[in-house]
């Protein structure tokens, strides 16, 4: 990347507190907030799944679930089982479902930098069957959304 002209004297300027990079991070910035934004793209809805799927507490999923609500990342729906007691689901709003590519990144990053040999999971496109991977590009292609994407698991794959 290069700086514009006026921008090039790094020392002359700062954003300070006004980084996206360094909101995003604050708002991410816990494994738990992050692992519940992949649980609902991955379609978990309930909070006893997310702590099971997870592997956490529940104190934590608590806490990563009220964060991601007050950014307005995740929505409450109410349900109720027959005979239970009301409860709430828990769904990507349309800022969450924007985080995809971030999601996704990182799982491509992670699959080739962090995975000795082939990575657990493939994410491709439900109508082509074509494996999805994010680039940066000023191309005017349609989004991909989660809803048309399948995750497979990789026959290869073998657990540690």
């Amino acid at each position: 990347m290069e700086f514009e002209e006026r921008l090039r004297d790094r020392d002359a300027w700062s954003i300070g507190d006004g980084c996206s990079a360094g909101r995003v991070l604050d708002l991410l910035s816990t494994k738990t907030v992050f692992l519940v934004i992949r649980e609902c793209f991955y379609g978990t809805t309930r909070f006893d799944d997310f702590v099971t799927r997870i592997g956490t507490t529940a104190p934590a999923v608590s806490r990563a679930l009220k964060q991601l609500e007050s950014a307005q990342i995740v929505a409450r729906a109410p349900y109720q089982e027959p005979r239970r007691r009301a409860r709430d689901e828990y769904r990507l709003t349309a800022a969450g479902e924007d985080l995809l590519p971030v999601f996704l990144s990182l799982l491509q990053w992670g699959d080739k930098y962090l995975q000795e040999g082939r990575p657990p999971l493939s994410f491709v496109e439900t109508s082509t069957g074509r494996a999805l991977r994010v680039r940066v590009t000023a191309d005017p292609t349609p989004e991909t959304t989660s809803d048309d994407i399948e995750i497979q698991l990789n026959p290869a794959w073998r657990r540690g």
